[in-house]
């Protein structure tokens, strides 16, 4: 198959006014899913693969994510779901997502991140205007071309999307740009840097985005050119350009963006503010906006991996690590920031009071049909909510690792957890909760929480987001 996906187009889509649908009750999680749609034609045995080695497996699930050994940036585009469940973890319907107008990179784990907006009528998520059953679209240049009934965005080049935001009338959306084949040249890394990290556009446009962060270093150099933060500021050497901001996770606290890295052997993995406190970055500012590491979380390494992040309040900050990956058992492995960290703003900075992996980290393994078996690694996305006696109850979203090492293991099936944390908890007394585990050829994506607005406006609130047809799905806990 050629690529035929070179076109194709990073978009992001509010969810409000969704056709023939009935509202989500406040108070309900929305979960994004994907489901491989793959057959065995879908790819052929010796078939040349876009990134230029031959297939060593067919189409068929799930070997077909094998081929991530001939090419690494494979990827099969596959349906999206958006699922209301109660916070108990029951389904109680399903929105199926247009493929002809939206998709998702399948296996492409990062992808599929949810978030509430600002006002808190929309939910938003990152994806592709490509149809299904398209290899290795998350790899592919962007073009503004096509029709689009979503807001279509030109940004993330050679890599993908992940979260995005609608707040104070604009989309701030986070994710990569790749290096576009081997050896490009200083002014090619210098376009995707500018194609990566943190971009914004305004509510109602399309096309091109703009990079939100100070540039670092000499455009067309292959080392130094960043945009946002650089390791340079830190005191340390310059990385390869565009690598320092290749961020994942995002969220919104007190007009205030907050983004993560937690993937990569460049930069700093760590948890960082976007620009003056109180203040989302403009198009006015974009260009001077300094996005650096918070007070207390690490300033230099990739040794944590932090994802999604959650704030119960000013000075109580959650933030979900995915774990090294490494598969379980593996020497070296580390596991001591894998799961839910809790930190606690005293004296200036945030300091780690807590990691709970009780119920996650020492769960059995599961295969769900896979001919291998699947661990939980740690987390990826996360909300929060708090509870009337001022404990905090979190969902996520796992991440995963299995036994099996030459397919990618993003394809492999996650879960949704909960965990109540109070001001006594304990990571030994303190277990999380399965909710739902993914079936066969499903993959979790995102996980937000419907708000729950003052009495007078319950009526308004998610009027036009809906479910279009109720999905009965095994649940493991």
């Amino acid at each position: 198959m050629t690529r035929a996906s070179v076109l194709t187009l990073a978009a992001l889509a509010a969810i409000s006014g969704y056709a023939n649908a009935q509202a989500i009750a406040p108070g309900n999680l929305i979960v994004s899913r994907t489901v491989y749609a793959g057959t065995a034609s879908t790819v052929t045995v010796g078939q040349t693969l876009p990134g230029g080695g031959k297939a060593v497996a067919d189409g068929s699930f799930p070997n077909v994510f094998k081929n991530e050994t001939a090419d690494a940036a494979f990827g099969v585009t596959a349906p999206i779901f958006l699922d209301q469940l109660t916070t108990s973890g029951t389904r109680v319907g399903t929105i199926a997502i247009d493929p002809t107008q939206l998709s998702t990179s399948f296996s492409s784990k990062s992808e599929l991140g949810l978030n509430i907006s600002q006002d808190g009528k929309s939910v938003t998520f990152m994806g592709y205007v490509s149809p299904i059953n398209q290899l290795d679209v998350s790899n592919s240049n962007t073009s503004a071309t096509g029709a689009l009934s979503v807001t279509g965005i030109n940004a993330y080049s050679g890599n993908n999307g992940r979260n995005v935001i609608l707040a104070g009338g604009n989309y701030y959306t986070v994710g990569n740009a790749g290096n576009s084949g081997k050896g490009p040249s200083g002014t090619v890394l210098s376009q995707l840097s500018d194609d990566t990290g943190l971009q914004m556009i305004a509510a109602g446009s399309s096309g091109n985005t703009t990079a939100v962060g100070l540039a670092y270093g000499t455009y067309g150099s292959t080392t130094g050119y960043q945009r946002g933060f650089s390791t340079v500021t830190t005191g340390a050497a310059a990385d390869k350009t565009g690598k320092d901001d290749n961020f994942r996770g995002e969220t919104l606290f007190n007009n205030t963006l907050y983004v993560t890295k937690g993937s990569g052997s460049n930069g700093v993995n760590t948890v960082y503010q976007v620009g003056t406190p109180g203040q989302l970055p403009t198009a006015a500012t974009a260009a001077s906006t300094i996005i650096t590491p918070l007070a207390g979380f690490p300033t230099s390494g990739t040794a944590t991996h932090p994802f999604g992040l959650w704030f119960a309040n000013a000075t109580t900050l959650f933030v979900a690590d995915e774990g090294d990956g490494q598969a379980k058992g593996t020497p070296g492995k580390d596991t001591s920031n894998a799961g839910l960290d809790e930190y606690t703003f005293v004296g200036g900075k945030w300091n780690e009071t807590a990691v709970f992996q009780k119920g996650l980290l020492d769960q059995a393994g599961y295969s769900d049909g896979l001919p291998w078996t699947v661990n939980t690694d740690g987390l990826r996305n996360l909300t929060g909510e708090v509870n009337a006696n001022g404990t905090y109850t979190l969902f996520a979203t796992t991440s995963s690792v299995s036994d099996e090492s030459t397919h990618d293991q993003g394809a492999d099936p996650n879960e949704l957890v909960s965990i109540t944390v109070g001001a006594t908890s304990t990571p030994d007394d303190t277990s999380f909760t399965v909710l739902e585990t993914a079936g066969y050829g499903e993959r979790l994506g995102g996980v937000a929480l419907a708000p729950v607005p003052e009495p007078a406006n319950v009526a308004l609130l998610f009027s036009g987001l809906g479910l279009l047809g109720f999905c009965a799905r095994r649940r493991r806990g």
